[in-house]
Formats: structure tokens, sequence, C-alpha cells
């Protein structure tokens, strides 16, 4: 018997929930046949099979949470595991699966992600404190007892933890090393991270530590200091646990919008010139095997847009006192699925025509929808867009995307009577709405950006002459 294990999903995914079984108790599977669907942080992903043979038991089911290295089912592989050899004295000599069990693989030493990338300008700043802005005490330093209720750390070797849940450690005061780790060969995820500060806030019962570790962790243990109500006093209630999708957005957007100093601002384009440019080649697009809207158009303005003002292209590190300056330029999109917002990212936006763009950009859309997206197509964005005129309404104030610094929101245009040679005529017009992180972009470098932007839209002539 050779057993099917989750294999390692990708950096910082630990674990995921099973979305669907793909085969059945009898069932042949060949290697590369994708046999589970899991549903991790943002994505589902679809998991290939690294064994071949006749399924035994399946160990698990939908809605099961599993850890990378878990037993999801057997095969009986006739004999063919290991080098591959059919007789029996191969098959003595070599009794393991082709793919070594992920407990008895040597947990590496994680290693800090090296920033910058070959691809990335780094520029010092003044130093910063060590504590990320907008954070409050450390919960180590408001509860001093709480390290001794903690589990000894060992000594023998680093915590096994990826950087980002090293991050995540430091941004809410927990030491990464007195965290026991639920994963394979002790391998520590986030959410036992926010778990040991659960238990810390719970021994300490100090409803002002619990509010000051809430301010620096994305409101993530505030709940420690303020019980829910009993709605069911009131009436009937229903009560659905959180999907990944939407616990991990919930995390992701309070953390920066504790993070980042927001600001927004407004704007109009006349959109009366692109629209007349839309309609004229869309058939042209569709061919192609796209779809040419207002988005796949503003994706590549705001490319353009990024080369021309490289601190809208940018991140902050607050820990090394650096602000990082991208040379690549990739713009993620917002999509509403039926699980929530998903971000998939455009790469290389600079490099494509807006046909390529909207080619890639409907393929991405119909991924998210279909829960195909994988964890690298929702990566490495330098600004995102979202775009709600579809839906409906005028303005609204989009949160940034951390750790990029800037996003532009879409509402719904309309005809609008504008004064133009001495007389009111009717013109298209487009509602825009820029937030940006205030620690890095002033309010005059930001209008100047949207101004930039606007004057793209209404003179479509100069993507061309700019490129």
């Amino acid at each position: 018997m050779t057993e099917f294990k989750v294999p390692e999903l990708g950096e910082n995914v630990a674990s995921g929930d099973v979305a669907k079984v793909l085969v059945s108790v009898g069932d042949t599977v060949k290697k590369e046949q994708p046999v589970l669907e899991l549903e991790t942080d943002k994505a589902t992903i679809e998991v290939p099979s690294s064994v071949a043979g006749v399924v035994k038991e399946i160990r698990v089911k939908k809605g099961d949470k599993v850890q990378v290295g878990a037993v999801i089912f057997t095969v009986d592989d006739g004999g063919a595991a290991g080098n591959g050899a059919g007789s029996a004295a191969g098959k003595a000599a070599a009794p393991a699966p082709a793919a070594p069990p992920a407990e008895a693989k040597p947990e590496p030493k994680p290693e800090p992600k090296p920033e910058p990338k070959a691809e990335a300008k780094v520029v010092s700043m003044p130093p910063r404190p060590s504590t990320p802005l907008g954070a409050g005490q450390p919960v180590e330093a408001s509860a001093a007892p709480a390290p001794a209720a903690a589990p000894a750390p060992s000594n023998l070797m680093p915590a096994a933890a990826s950087p980002a849940v090293r991050r995540l450690a430091r941004e809410i005061g927990v030491d990464i090393n007195a965290v026991v780790g639920s994963g394979p060969v002790g391998r520590i995820s986030q959410e036992d991270v926010k778990e040991h500060a659960r238990r810390i806030l719970s021994s300490v019962g100090s409803p002002s530590t619990a509010l000051g570790a809430s301010a620096g962790a994305g409101a993530l243990t505030a709940r420690a200091s303020r019980p829910m109500p009993d709605f069911a006093k009131w009436g009937e209630v229903q009560r659905e646990a959180w999907t990944n999708i939407r616990r991990v957005t919930s995390e992701h957007l309070s953390y920066s919008w504790n993070t980042v100093p927001h600001v927004t601002q407004f704007d109009k384009a006349d959109v009366t010139a692109l629209e007349e440019l839309r309609k004229k080649y869309k058939d042209q697009v569709v061919k192609a095997g796209g779809n040419l809207t207002v988005t796949a158009m503003l994706v590549k303005v705001l490319a353009t847009a990024l080369q021309k003002f490289p601190q809208f292209n940018a991140s902050i590190d607050p820990d090394r006192g650096e602000i990082i300056y991208k040379k690549y330029v990739s713009v993620g999109v917002a999509v509403d699925t039926d699980r929530g917002l998903l971000v998939p990212v455009i790469k290389d936006v600079n490099h494509k025509n807006i046909t390529q763009i909207a080619v890639e950009l409907q393929q991405l859309a119909e991924k998210a929808r279909d829960r195909k997206l994988t964890v690298e197509e929702m990566s490495g964005g330098s600004m995102s867009l979202s775009n709600l005129g579809g839906i409906g309404g005028t303005y609204f104030t989009p949160i940034v995307n951390w750790p990029e610094v800037a996003i532009l929101g879409v509402s719904r245009g309309g005809a609008e009577p504008v004064w133009k040679d001495g007389q009111f005529v009717p013109r298209q017009m487009l509602p825009l709405s820029l937030s940006y992180d205030h620690r890095l972009i002033d309010g005059a470098d930001a209008i100047r950006f949207l101004r930039w932007v606007v004057e793209a839209i209404e003179q479509p002539f100069l993507l061309s002459l700019i490129g």
C-alpha cells in the first residue's frame, strides 16, 4: 500500500479545507491526475496525485481541514512503488513510495525572504521603531507573567515558521520560539501564532492588554475583550462558519486598515472618446478571445502611470527603514465571486497591449469564479484596481491592498452636462477614487497621479504617444 499525502502547496500555505475529493474507492489513479480540490487562503488548488494505483481507502471528506503532509488516501500500487522496479527483490529493496512522507523530510531552517529582489531598488529611509506602525504595546510587554505559562521553546534549532508567520508574530508581540506548531515536524502556522496570543490574553484577563494587541494584529484578538451578545434572545438566528477566503480577507483588510494611514482623493474623467474607441474595437478583441472593457483599458493606463510615478509602485519596509521600489509593473484587479473578493494579478502589464490585457483579464476572472486561481496568480501586484461600476454607486473609499501603497476605485459612469466651448454638452463621466498610503505618498503627489490618469483616459492617444 502507498499513501498519498498533501504535498507542499506553495509559500506560506500550510493547510486547506477539502473542497472536493475527485476519486472514489476502487478508482485507478495515475500520477499527475487531479485527485483533490483544496480551498486555501484566497485560492482553490487542484492537487495532482504523486502516486499511481487502485484507491483502497479515503481518509478525508468534504469540509475537513488538512495540513501539509496529511494522508488523503491509500492505493494498492501492485508492487510498483519506489523506483518502479516490479520484481519482488526490487520491492524488498525499495519499499518506500516514490514521494517520501512529508514527516520524514528534514525541516529546512527558515530564512527571511531576501529583500530586495534583483528587480527591486531599495532606498534607505530614516530608522523607525521596531514596533510596526499602528501597533499597540507588545503582548508580552503588557503581560509579564504570560511567558511563564507558555510552552518552553526548543533551544536546539530555530522555530519552523515561514517569513509571513514570523512577521505576524513580531507584529502582535509574540515570541515565535514559544509557539507550539501544529503542522508537520512542528511547523508553525499563522493560526498557531494567533491561538498562542489568545491563550496569553486569556491568562492575563486584561481588557486593556487585549485592545493593545488587537491594534497591532488587525483586530485578530479584539473579540477576547468584547464577547458577542446572545442574538437568539431577540429572534431566530443562523450561524455559519467563515470560509477560508472570507476569514483571510477579513484579517488582511483589518491589518491594512490598522497599518496604512489611508487618504482617498476623488475626481472624474470624461470617457466619451474612450467609449467610442472601445465600441469601435470591441469585436476585434472578442475575436482574440477577450472582452474590451473599461477595466482592461484602465489597467493599461495604470501601468503607464506607475512608470511615471515610481512612488506608487513601491512598498514600505518599516522594520528595515526602507522603501522598496519595484522595477516590474503588475496590476491586480478585484473580482467579485460567490465566495468573496479575489484579486488576480496581471503580470508585466507594461509589456502588453490592451488586447493582450483584455484576454488575460477575462481568463483570470473566469478562473477566479471557477475556483481555479493559484496563489501565484494572486501575488506580486504593484497596485490594485477595483471597478464597481457594473453594480452602481458614485464614489467609494477602497482599502489599500497591503503591501501595495495605492488602489484605484472606479464607480458607475453616466451622461452629465459639461460646460465646453461656451455651452453645456452631454459627456460620459467616470468617477474615480484613489486611496493611498500617506506614509509614502503626499496629497500633492496623489492628485498629480490622479490627474495624469484622468488626462490619459480623456486623451487615449497619449497611451500610444508615450508607450
